[in-house]
């Protein structure tokens, strides 16, 4: 690229790419924090291929780094992941031969778990008391958005291991009757094959919101999540009910992977419907429903609960795992 210039080791091309938008940065990975700059977004759609929109950032910032650490919705196999709705196979040869001497795909959870090393306090709402969490121990973050993403962040003895996991295609499990009623429904809809994540995503929205239509007899026109969100805050009867259903159901899926995962020194929610629905969720019983693990109520009580307000924080998880490849020999 002749109109490109070099970067230097101490930035590194970063990025988050899903089925709706390919997203970049550049970030200087000199100190501990990541700094992150000239953020751009794409449409995922209108381009061919990964490495097709990459190549369109560095052409718009100008420079080429020489490490590239990305973070990509889906399961990574041997450096390459397969984007199901996009139709690319994006992998980390196809990063190097853009040009660059290093290169990493992540998970995009993985990423995310990675950045909360790194978050800045003020993009953070803590959701029940405050509660201080258990140092060098473990953290969790899940999130719902188009899907659902869970993993963690394994700390101790001064090191810090992300895992790449897929947690939102675990069962979903019910938690009273009126969620035994919710498996029932989405069980004919799935022939039995209902995970988390049909529930608690975008279209798991949706899938609530009917469901519950047909537990209580309501006739209404179908709407979309955000339609769903936007009239829930407005007060309106049946749509607050859902996202009040979501936030119990988030509360329980939140608890059982706190459990899963020993995540003792705090559990975040990430993803785009959390901070959407805030001011429902700050009020809801989720921290009730968090801690309702019988003999390990105590356990749960004293972990922190927090939403991830920071919609780049995948850049920070990048520029974490950029840092650790500029150190390499």
């Amino acid at each position: 690229m002749t109109a490109a210039k070099s970067a230097g080791t101490a930035t590194a091309l970063v990025g988050d790419i899903g089925g709706t938008n390919a997203r970049f940065a550049l970030a200087d990975v000199s100190g501990k924090r990541p700094s992150i700059s000239q953020i751009r977004e794409y449409p995922s759609k209108n381009y061919k291929s990964g490495g097709d929109a990459v190549r369109a950032y560095l052409v718009d910032v100008g420079a080429q780094p020489s490490i590239a650490v990305i973070a990509v919705a889906g399961p990574i196999t041997e450096g390459a992941v397969q984007f199901t709705n996009l139709g690319w196979t994006f992998s980390e040869d196809e990063i190097l031969h853009l040009g660059f001497a290093k290169a990493q795909l992540l998970n995009d959870f993985e990423a995310l778990a990675l950045s909360t090393q790194h978050i800045a306090p003020e993009k953070l709402k803590l959701l029940g008391e405050p509660r201080e969490g258990q140092p060098n121990t473990t953290v969790a973050v899940i999130g719902p958005g188009t899907g659902f993403g869970a993993s963690a962040l394994v700390r101790g003895r001064g090191h810090a291991i992300a895992l790449a996991a897929e947690g939102g295609h675990a069962a979903f499990a019910p938690n009273d009757e009126v969620e035994t009623q919710i498996l029932r429904i989405l069980a004919r809809k799935y022939n039995w094959q209902v995970s988390i994540e049909r529930v608690l995503s975008g279209p798991g929205l949706q899938n609530l919101h009917e469901a519950l239509n047909e537990i209580e007899g309501v006739q209404e026109p179908p709407c979309d999540p955000s339609d769903i969100s936007a009239r829930a805050l407005r007060g309106e009867k049946t749509c607050a009910r859902t996202i009040e259903r979501f936030c119990l159901i988030l509360g329980s899926v939140a608890g059982d992977f706190a459990l899963t995962y020993g995540a003792r020194g705090g559990l975040y929610i990430a993803g785009g419907i959390g901070p959407s629905i805030l001011p429902i969720l700050e009020k809801s019983d989720f921290r009730t429903r968090f801690e309702a693990k019988g003999r390990f109520k105590s356990y749960l009580a004293a972990i922190p609960t927090q939403v991830i307000l920071d919609g780049y924080a995948a850049f920070l998880g990048a520029g974490d795992q950029a840092h650790r490849l500029a150190k390499q020999a």
